[in-house]
């Protein structure tokens, strides 16, 4: 279970991306964020985002059409 969820179900990139910035910013080095949306796209941009971040793509699934990320901060 994620500390935080940020529902981003809806909305397309770079939303997604954008608000999980900031709410990882507000957050311990080590917390999670739970991310879920609906946008394919955020497949890779959520790869590169924590490639390029030094935040950890902890797991990443699909139900249907609603696309699960779960990142820990890493500070």
């Amino acid at each position: 279970m994620a500390d935080q969820v940020l529902d981003a179900r809806g909305v397309s990139c770079p939303l997604p991306i954008l608000r999980t910035k900031k709410m990882l910013t507000d957050m311990p080095t080590g917390a999670t964020l739970e991310v879920l949306t609906t946008d394919p796209g955020a497949v890779k941009d959520f790869e590169a985002f924590c490639r390029t971040t030094g935040n950890d793509l902890v797991e990443q699934d699909v139900d249907g059409s609603v696309y699960r990320f779960v990142i820990r901060h890493g500070g």
